[in-house]
């Protein structure tokens, strides 16, 4: 199987990259921080989002799954499909909280191998080609300036007519990157084996390209 792993910042275009380079590629596009999201969602339901142990006791009770329709990913916890409420920015912040805790992280390692050892994929995250699949045959880290990321996000939010300002859009990309690259357990940092990305000022379609070209350089570089 061919494994691809994308890391970088929030904001940074993974997602969206990696979903139109799956589909140029014919791959499944596995979104990881969505399974995080859904830990959060469901610790802010259980009100234990402030308590690691909280969480942790959370864990036996929890069921979250993907789903790929079509290639699409849905994300379901507990049996219910949430892959629209855990995108609201409570829970991207409280995404970044669970993810440092080392006890979700063994949660949710198998789930995502399994995955990737069953299908060629496009994976994104924090620690992909670090920890998750660490013998990828190709690692990309996608970054931008936090000014270009945050004028994205602030976009989404927009178009979703949520109520927000860039000045605070700003403010969580920067704290957001405080918080992974500084957590003691899988922080951000590219692999000595990736390939560094730049997609500041690029728009979708040449991010894809690239992003394509990469992956197709090293998959065969690695044959």
């Amino acid at each position: 199987m061919i494994n691809v792993a994308i890391d970088g910042p929030a904001g940074a275009g993974k997602s969206t990259v990696a979903r139109g380079a799956a589909k140029e590629l014919g791959y499944i596009y596995v979104d990881t921080g969505a399974l995080y999201r859904a830990i959060a969602l469901n610790a802010v339901r259980n009100g234990v989002i402030d308590s690691n142990e909280g969480i942790i006791n959370m864990l036996s009770s929890t069921d979250v799954k993907l789903v790929f329709k079509d290639g699409e990913q849905c994300v379901y916890l507990n049996g219910e499909d949430v892959s629209s409420l855990i995108r609201i920015p409570e829970i991207s912040m409280s995404a970044s909280k669970v993810s440092a805790i080392p006890r979700v992280r063994d949660f949710l390692l198998d789930l995502q191998r399994n995955i990737a050892k069953n299908n060629n994929v496009i994976m994104d995250g924090r620690d992909i080609g670090s920890v998750v699949l660490p013998d990828a045959q190709c690692k990309i880290f996608l970054f931008a300036s936090p000014e270009c990321r945050a004028q994205r996000r602030y976009k989404e939010h927009i178009e979703k007519g949520d109520s927000i300002t860039y000045e605070e859009v700003l403010a969580d990309v920067n704290r957001r990157d405080y918080q992974d690259s500084h957590r003691e357990v899988a922080p951000l940092k590219p692999t000595e084996e990736s390939v560094m990305f730049d997609t500041t000022g690029l728009e979708f379609e040449q991010s894809v390209a690239k992003a394509v070209e990469i992956i197709k350089e090293s998959i065969n570089e690695n044959l």
